[in-house]
């Protein structure tokens, strides 16, 4: 199957909470993956350009400015078109990234199907490949998952509630289809991970999440909640709006720059629960800070 030229002329300017985003025609041919600055990976393979999850808290969005799109982040999504499936040269003892600033399984998978794919390209894969996700869609490709030989796939979820899930990620699946999602790959046999990013001060349950991913989760992972740019504001409103009580919080961690504190409890908070938990705890707090 030939998953390198999605040259379809699109619609635009539909509603991206419902994953028919303004979608545009791809002209320009990318290489299959990038070089990473993350701390924990060495290449990404990010198979769109745009996201239509629509979170509001999106440190991906500052990608807007390199696009071309004049719509806002979290409304367009565009396929890209690979020149070859070619994975790097060097392989062992490094980590590829699927999904660093989008979500491979975004809506419009379901559409372009992509990911099938780039699987095939990572089945003969001599790295660590991860899967970052937050939709249930990745459970199509099971079996294409279960060839890759050295495999991981996290599912992103910082709350236990609904409520602020859906307003945080209006584009994103549900609290309990992640949860499914997360146990369905697990009894696959396939290795997962608990993504609790970003991890909302006082919002997020770190307790309950754990609880709710005990048996079908072989580590959780937690990266803080960072706000910079335009969506520092919009988050926030939100506070504002919908949890006021904290907002003095969030406005000395955020607007004051006095949230070291805060994280250093935090950090003494999960060492207590590492103590009783049966798998790696793993923090990412200031991963910018983390060197490779």
């Amino acid at each position: 199957m030939n998953q390198t030229s999605p040259h379809k002329t699109l619609p635009e300017n539909r509603n991206a909470s419902d994953g028919n985003a303004a979608e545009k025609a791809v002209s320009k041919e990318h290489c299959l993956y990038s070089k990473s600055k993350l701390p924990a990976a060495d290449y990404v393979i990010n198979p769109y350009i745009g996201c239509t999850h629509n979170c509001l808290y999106c440190y991906a969005s500052f990608m807007g400015r390199f696009t071309g799109h004049k719509e806002k982040w979290g409304t367009y999504i565009e396929p890209k078109r690979f020149s070859s499936m070619k994975l790097p040269r060097k392989q062992e003892g490094t980590t590829i990234l699927v999904g660093s600033v989008t979500d491979a399984y975004n809506p419009a998978e379901k559409k372009y199907r992509l990911m099938p794919g780039i699987l095939e390209a990572l089945r003969n894969s001599k790295a660590h490949v991860e899967i970052l996700t937050k939709s249930k869609l990745i459970l199509r490709d099971m079996e294409l998952l279960r060839q890759i030989p050295d495999l991981s796939v996290g599912v992103s979820l910082a709350f236990s509630s609904q409520q602020d899930a859906g307003n945080l990620e209006p584009g994103a699946a549900s609290v309990q289809e992640r949860l499914d999602t997360l146990k369905s790959l697990h009894q696959n046999g396939i290795s997962t991970y608990l993504f609790v990013a970003p991890y909302f001060p006082e919002i997020t349950n770190l307790r309950q999440l754990v609880a709710s991913t005990e048996g079908f989760v072989d580590s959780v992972c937690v990266e803080n909640l960072n706000l910079r740019g335009s969506y520092k504001a919009t988050v926030i409103e939100y506070i504002t709006n919908h949890h006021p009580r904290l907002l003095p919080l969030y406005q000395e961690i955020y607007v004051m720059g006095m949230g070291k504190a805060y994280w250093n409890r935090l950090e003494q908070e999960m060492a207590e629960l590492r103590e009783h938990m049966k798998v790696p705890l793993i923090s990412y707090l200031y991963h910018e800070e983390i060197k490779k």
